[in-house]
């Protein structure tokens, strides 16, 4: 059994790093928090550096928020390139630029080491109960030696390419995810504008082709008003920016991604940024001048 590093215990990391431990690998943990006590009470070990992770672990999982945050686990000081070796492996599972990705895989394969971006999506809910979606890009060979591993924390595990090939499958993910949740704002708010309960419109879309994971768990979200963050605004804007940066390079338009991400820009004027993404149904409720009711 590999011993794991594992970068970034945060909302995310810190139950996908928990099922780690209790699957019995030895567990090596940095953050640039306090590592969380349960996980010290459930064998996990803290390390003051992401070199000293780096210098023990077998393989080493990064999960943090964003390109510049990797780059800085990676290539700062007392980074993890600083304490990776030949025949490791380097598993970066935040949602980040693929073009970045590649770079630094580059950079890593060049110290010997292998690297896999593996972004996944299934939010605190999915990493709480180990039923992520990962998306893996990278050398084959590496992949085969963290399928079990992945296995552990998500149950949806696919190969998709080369390196890049993982983030970029993460990116059009969000573009679907945002959309969609647009879609079920727009749907609720019309029919609870129109006088329907919208718990009960939401009950009766379930059953019928309109049916999906976002109506199912975020629809519930909007007509019981809990907006309390699984996965927070400011983090899809940064993976919605991800996408509409990727499209002007690709000579793409993506409109409706670009009207999703204006209205998240809304909820963000209107001090919502670390709201539960699918609080976007707020944007449009203000241009409604009517809030969505149970009744």
């Amino acid at each position: 059994m590999i011993d794991i590093g594992f970068i970034g215990l945060g909302t995310m990391g810190r139950p996908m790093a928990g099922h780690l431990l209790a699957a019995g690998h030895r567990v090596l943990l940095h953050d640039v928090a306090p590592v969380a006590p349960e996980l010290i009470t459930a064998g996990g070990i803290a390390c003051k550096s992401a070199k000293a992770v780096a210098q023990e672990a077998d393989a080493v999982i990064i999960m943090v928020p964003d390109t510049p945050h990797v780059e800085a686990v990676l290539f700062g000081k007392d980074g993890v390139a600083n304490g990776i070796s030949k025949g490791k492996i380097v598993v970066d599972m935040s949602s980040i630029s693929p073009l970045a990705t590649k770079e630094f895989a580059k950079k890593i394969e060049a110290l010997g080491a292998d690297y896999l971006d593996a972004p996944v999506s299934g939010g605190e809910v999915g990493a709480k109960a180990a039923s992520l979606t990962i998306m893996v890009g990278g050398p084959e060979r590496a992949f085969g030696t963290m399928k079990p591993i992945f296995d552990k924390m998500g149950k949806n595990v696919t190969h998709v390419g080369a390196n890049g090939d993982g983030q970029t499958t993460k990116v059009a993910n969000q573009i679907i995810v945002a959309l969609t949740i647009e879609a079920v704002s727009e749907a609720l708010l019309f029919a609870s504008k129109a006088g329907a309960n919208p718990a009960l419109v939401r009950k009766a879309l379930m059953g019928g082709f309109a049916a999906s994971r976002i109506l199912e768990v975020h629809g519930e979200r909007m007509v019981k008003r809990n907006f309390e963050p699984g996965f927070r605004i400011e983090l899809h804007q940064k993976d919605l920016n991800l996408a509409l940066e990727g499209a002007r390079t690709l000579g793409l338009s993506l409109p409706s991604t670009a009207v999703a991400q204006q209205l998240f820009s809304s909820c963000t004027a209107h001090g919502g940024k670390t709201w539960d993404h699918s609080a976007m149904v707020r944007a449009l409720e203000l241009m409604a001048g009517h809030e969505i009711a149970a009744t």
